[in-house]
């Protein structure tokens, strides 16, 4: 029985992408850096939803994560269907504020594992008849944003690269989706070292982890190539696209001062 692959499945969208996602009896390949967490969260799923889980602890921001993930997948002989690069995280200030070290973790888990994951698991998921990629982009993708200028980046990364990517595949079975959320009631602010401002903005229009995950899997489904997820996002979106960037980009940077 093929599979549904999760990164980062231990919390927040990926675990709520893996409740939907088990409610449709699918079974779970969770993914995350908590060796505990994974493992409560599986036995939980295969519990209430009857569906098959394993997982596999590993840190995407080191170098070989992937392939660990693909290796591990072989060595068990699990067919993934639906391979979903949910992990992700940002970093909020000046760009100089955080190390170079730090940059390049951020961007080895929000794109280089991504695209790393995609390249491994694409020749199977070819194989099948109807597969799946779901990827988790952001709302910030539409705009450049200072002081959350290399997130801002890398989740637009995410959307070209997937848009590219369901082109190039659209003779065959496998569908490519990008979801793309706005604030949403996860760690993501503490995690980004979001300010005061930033969080107050945030909870005026943050959605639960259920509902995105909710209308990422319809979306993913579906065969839907991209979806912004709320209706204010949806706005925002518009917006982004009509009024001039620098004012965009201007006010989009101000919440984050």
């Amino acid at each position: 029985m093929p599979y549904a692959l999760i990164t980062g499945a231990s919390k927040g969208i990926g675990l709520a992408i893996a409740n939907e996602l088990a409610r449709r009896k699918f079974d779970l390949l969770l993914v995350a850096r908590s060796a505990d967490l994974l493992t409560k969260e599986a036995q939980q799923l295969a519990s209430t939803y009857g569906v098959k889980t394993d997982t596999l602890p590993v840190d995407l921001a080191q170098a070989g994560a992937a392939q660990q993930v693909f290796d591990w997948c072989r060595q068990k002989q699990y067919t993934v269907q639906l391979l979903v690069n949910n992990a992700g995280y940002g970093l909020s200030g000046l760009f100089e504020q955080h190390t170079l070290s730090e940059h390049l973790a951020m961007m080895q888990v929000n794109m280089n594992a991504l695209v790393e994951l995609t390249y491994l698991f694409l020749p199977q998921l070819r194989q099948q008849s109807r597969a799946y990629i779901l990827n988790i982009g952001s709302s910030a993708a539409y705009q450049a944003i200072p002081r959350l200028s290399l997130y801002a980046a890398s989740k637009s990364f995410v959307l070209q690269f997937s848009r590219g990517l369901r082109l190039e595949l659209k003779k065959t079975g496998v569908s490519v989706t990008c979801v793309c959320p706005g604030a949403t009631d996860t760690n993501f602010v503490d995690r980004a070292q979001i300010g005061e401002k930033g969080r107050k903005a945030a909870e005026k229009v943050n959605m639960t982890p259920t509902e995105v995950a909710q209308q990422a899997v319809a979306a993913t489904l579906s065969g839907q190539a991209e979806l912004v997820t709320g209706v204010l996002n949806k706005l925002g979106k518009f917006m982004a696209w009509l009024m001039p960037k620098g004012l965009v980009e201007s006010t989009a940077g101000s919440i984050y001062e």
